[in-house]
């Protein structure tokens, strides 16, 4: 049960929204400025937030960790109140994972995401995507793990633990080639490991902005104090 979010659907996070597709997956408004924050805190660790106004709050991490918040963000807004910048939710999609449950976790990020807006966030959308079924048109006459996500804006990547095999490096340049390609981002935040040899390649075609990952993070900080 690692990836259950809901005892039931959550309808009033997108009353609102626009749909894109036959899956009627939620769009997310790009902001109308690109800000790059300074540190990517993880929503687990977020009480160690020292500067609200230029830290992002990220789900890079297991999927419990944020259950609660993914399945009734409503109950945590308050606590968020001054948190400018978050992500949207980094809900898992293995590739070993249905296709019916990776779109659904998609939906999921996407529905969290535009009701963050609504509530006057700074959203950076997370892009992720699972096997080719989710980062092709193989499929669909559409790309599911991009759907919803603006355009020529700003987007956020989590790579920590993405990068180790040969088949996992594999993935991740293939699924960032196909996002580069359908959502033409001015800039991009990679959290976690930044690989030349995968994102050299693509850094004339957008701006990578790498920000460490909280342990490594955390660590140096303790060297520097």
């Amino acid at each position: 049960m690692q990836n259950l979010f809901y005892d039931g659907f959550n309808s009033k996070l997108i009353e609102t929204a626009f749909f894109e597709g036959f899956l009627e997956i939620p769009t997310l408004d790009a902001p109308e400025e690109i800000i790059v924050p300074t540190v990517a805190v993880p929503f687990s660790k977020r009480k160690a937030i020292t500067n609200p106004a230029t830290e992002m709050i990220v789900f890079y991490e297991q999927d419990p960790n944020f259950r609660e918040f993914v399945s009734i963000p409503q109950n945590f807004i308050d606590e968020l109140n001054d948190i400018k910048i978050i992500s949207t939710p980094d809900c898992s999609l293995y590739r070993d994972m249905p296709l019916w449950e990776q779109l659904a976790n998609i939906g999921v990020s996407r529905s969290v995401g535009y009701y963050l807006q609504q509530q006057g966030k700074y959203v950076i959308p997370n892009a992720r995507w699972g096997d080719e079924r989710t980062y092709t048109k193989t499929y669909f006459d559409y790309i599911p793990a991009f759907s919803g996500l603006p355009k020529n804006s700003i987007v956020s990547i989590g790579t920590y633990g993405c990068s180790q095999s040969k088949e996992d490096k594999y993935f991740l340049e293939a699924g960032l080639d196909a996002m580069l390609s359908e959502l033409t981002p001015t800039d991009v935040i990679v959290y976690g490991s930044y690989n030349p040899k995968i994102f050299g390649k693509y850094e004339h075609y957008t701006c990578f902005h790498h920000l460490l990952d909280w342990t490594t993070y955390v660590h140096n900080r303790k060297q520097v104090v």
